[in-house]
């Protein structure tokens, strides 16, 4: 790693929940330029709360990095908002495939554009994320309540590159999904990796 740019940079940091509770204890990694990092662990390993510390989203459940730091780029970013982190280029994908039930599929995509301005860009991105997964287009006008597992996992990525992101945190984003699904999905992000700089 030490010939490529660290794109993210977290050092030693510490978690806790309700100021009591420790969940993080001296986490550290890094992620270079046009790279992907998996962090493996049972469950209540810490995996989602270590994500939600990068993307400032543990306020929401009274929890709070108390130690160590989070450097984007070399900026700390532990004191900034999660709205922040997206004009920066950090998106999340939470786990579960969070979409707007009753949203169609297209406008749980045009969701993730709400911090772009250029009309023309939104446009691209959009037919980006059709080209990158032709079955939401087919789907385009369905409910996302009445579409598979699989469609509503690319929803959510989808949402997450509309927003032009320079590092996407995935959480789980094989969960409950059929093996060639799983496959389809990751060849995706590799995909993306290589072709768009997203790390």
């Amino acid at each position: 790693m030490s010939d490529k740019k660290i794109v993210l940079n977290v050092s030693g940091i510490e978690v806790i929940y309700n100021h009591v509770i420790l969940v993080l204890k001296g986490v550290s990694l890094q992620v270079p330029e046009q790279g992907i990092v998996a962090i493996l662990g049972g469950n209540g390993a810490g995996k989602t709360t270590t994500l939600r510390a990068i993307s400032n989203l543990l306020k929401g459940e009274r929890g709070a990095v108390t130690k160590g730091s989070i450097e984007l780029r070399g900026e700390r970013i532990e004191n900034l908002t999660p709205a922040d982190l997206v004009q920066r280029g950090v998106v999340q994908v939470m786990e579960g495939r969070h979409c707007f039930a009753h949203l169609t599929i297209e406008e749980n995509l045009m969701t993730g554009s709400y911090t772009r301005k250029d009309k023309g860009e939104i446009a691209a991105n959009l037919e980006k994320v059709y080209n990158y997964f032709p079955r939401l287009k087919t789907r385009r006008g369905s409910q996302a309540a009445y579409t598979s597992g699989g469609e509503q996992q690319m929803c959510a990525i989808g949402r997450a590159l509309m927003a032009n992101p320079r590092l996407v945190l995935l959480d789980e984003p094989s969960m409950g999904l059929a093996p060639q699904i799983v496959e389809e999905v990751f060849n995706i992000v590799k995909d993306l990796n290589q072709k768009e700089q997203v790390t």
